[in-house]
């Protein structure tokens, strides 16, 4: 602890703090200078590596997530309001097709009722 540099973590508490996040992020630039020094591995750097690419992918990721949100947010409440309306505009032509046949029906029952009155009265 005597040869404490800066951006070893020696000075500060060790409970997080608001900037703990982008004190980390500038820690690494240290840490990759340590490593190098101390002349790692092939396959220990290509693992050191993928991983960093992994994390930045990622976090690319979460940021177009973030920007992008709210448009995929309102774009499924406009798809779902256009479902709901093309589900009203259905029932409705169910309804008033329903309504067309019925009165079909009763014209038909109409017709058909006074040629059953005009028949009996020419049978008897």
């Amino acid at each position: 602890m005597s040869d404490s540099r800066p951006g070893d973590g020696s000075e500060r508490p060790h409970h997080p703090q608001p900037r703990a996040q982008m004190e980390s992020v500038q820690e690494l630039i240290p840490l990759a200078k340590e490593m190098m020094a101390q002349k790692p591995r092939g396959k220990l750097v290509k693992l050191y590596v993928l991983g960093s690419v992994l994390a930045l992918f990622s976090v690319v990721l979460g940021l177009m997530e973030t920007v992008c949100s709210p448009f995929t947010a309102a774009s499924r409440v406009r798809d779902q309001e256009d479902a709901v309306a093309e589900l009203r505009d259905a029932c409705e032509q169910q309804s008033l097709h329903k309504q067309a046949l019925l009165g079909r029906g009763k014209a038909q029952a109409a017709t058909l009722s006074s040629r059953a009155l005009s028949l009996r009265q020419h049978a008897s």
